[in-house]
């Protein structure tokens, strides 16, 4: 079962007709102005040439200006009936040519003809508020455009798909199951077999915390798909981090230099693995020193360590990486990889029995091990963190998160004083009531104006 939300029509402007470029501005082959509201199509009718269309069939038209006295652009036009669209309104869509110039005449045409700007995500709010999306599904829209990652864009389309919504409404559900039982013990104590068993509705409220702690246990994972999972270079000086750094990057970030201490702070950057987005972390070689800013960095890196997700510990030779792994000890709780550094170089002063066979071997100069090096980094936190989402529907924003704990705190109380009989039964139920409407507030079964405002004031126009 879905839960929807009712439509708003209350909302200032929900029963005008809007219009928006969906398209970036600048120069590109083609430029998306959408036109939604009950006005959509005589306003449309009013400078488009051939009219009427035929619905969802895309044809090619003249669109001209409000007088109909001369052509602005030639265009593909797309015309959707109510309630067949995606806002659940007319909506018109017209394709035409890109750049700055077009796409501003025809929107500034159609604003003259009756239309109105936009806001940002209104019709993707439009969409919501007529039913076509729940509040979840229409955040995925946002995660999906913003997404940075393989990652972000699998757990957004999944979102979109409703996954965590059906969670969501399977879980409220389970709630008005338990809710329905205190109801039936508190009007009808003596019908049928008697009161309900204690038993059973403790049962059941397990089940529940179990599946919101589920939920609850995706949140790092979630971190890890919106922000990127830390990867923290880490190492002595001069064993060549700033050159791996670099080099993963495929670009030239961190200044190289043989002199030690030339890192003074971390330097951060985004790349991404087959699976993970990652936020890549060039830090201060570790190192005891007098030197202030060097102490500073030092201690940056240091701090960086202990929110690392993933270290590289760095080494150009055995005796440096082993100094590497000593200098980590009791600093990071991360996965460790160990990373032997240039690789190109010589290795004939260093016993061969002391060369770990376990390590990772990379050089920034020829490019050998790096792609090794990210699988490997690929496969540490697949094996972390898949088997925390499984089948779980994954927690990426903090509106869902506060949602579910807020429900799973609820749920709790209403447990406790249920099982130790603190409280009467009508009283320890709004308990649960409050659980229900948290989870209600996430998929939008309620919905109101100033959750709305949130959830789409970081939209952009046109969606």
């Amino acid at each position: 079962m879905t839960v929807t939300t009712s439509p708003s029509v209350n909302l200032p402007g929900a029963q005008d007709t809007i219009v928006a470029l969906a398209t970036p501005p600048g120069r590109g082959a083609i430029s998306i102005v959408r036109v939604s509201g009950p006005q959509t199509m005589e306003i449309i009718s009013r400078v488009v040439d051939p009219w009427p269309l035929e619905p969802r069939h895309v044809t090619l038209c003249r669109i001209s200006d409000r007088e109909q006295t001369r052509v602005l652009d030639q265009a593909l036009v797309t015309a959707f009936t109510a309630p067949d669209s995606f806002t659940g309104e007319d909506l018109v869509e017209i394709s035409g040519h890109g750049g700055h110039y077009i796409p501003a005449l025809l929107t500034a045409t159609l604003v003259s003809c009756g239309a109105r700007p936009a806001l940002p995500g209104e019709f993707t709010r439009r969409a919501v508020l007529n039913r076509k999306l729940d509040i979840a599904q229409a955040e995925a829209i946002g995660d999906l455009v913003d997404a940075r990652s393989e990652a972000m864009r699998r757990t957004a389309l999944g979102q979109l798909d409703g996954g965590l919504s059906r969670r969501i409404a399977s879980l409220r559900n389970n709630l008005i199951s338990v809710e329905s039982l205190i109801a039936y013990d508190i009007d009808f104590p003596e019908e049928d077999e008697g009161p309900v068993a204690r038993e059973k509705v403790s049962a059941e409220v397990g089940v529940l915390l179990t599946s919101l702690d589920a939920l609850l246990a995706t949140i790092p994972v979630g971190e890890i798909i919106r922000e990127g999972a830390v990867v923290v270079i880490a190492g002595k000086p001069n064993v060549g981090k700033s050159s791996l750094f670099n080099a993963l990057l495929g670009q030239s970030r961190a200044i190289v230099t043989d002199i030690p201490g030339t890192t003074r702070d971390a330097i951060e950057s985004f790349i991404e693995t087959e699976h993970w987005p990652l936020r890549l972390v060039d830090t201060a070689g570790l190192r005891e020193t007098a030197e202030t800013v060097e102490r500073l960095g030092i201690e940056v890196s240091e701090r960086y360590l202990k929110s690392a997700n993933v270290v590289l510990a760095c080494g150009d030779d055995s005796d440096s990486l082993l100094a590497t792994l000593a200098a980590l000890e009791g600093k990071t709780e991360a996965s460790i990889i160990q990373v032997r550094t240039k690789s190109d170089m010589p290795v004939d002063s260093v016993p061969e029995s002391r060369v770990s066979m376990a390590d990772i071997a990379v050089s920034a100069e020829t490019g050998e091990g790096l792609t090794a090096l990210t699988s490997a980094i690929d496969r540490v936190l697949s094996s972390t963190v898949d088997a925390v989402i499984a089948d779980t529907p994954i927690l990426t924003r903090q509106r869902h998160i506060h949602g579910i704990r807020q429900a799973r705190t609820e749920v709790a109380a209403f447990g406790e004083a249920w099982r130790e009989r603190k409280l009467p039964a009508p009283v320890a139920a709004v308990h649960l009531r409050s659980a229900a409407t948290a989870l209600e507030s996430l998929i939008g079964a309620v919905s109101t104006e100033d959750v709305l405002d949130r959830v789409f004031s970081s939209f952009c126009v046109g969606k």
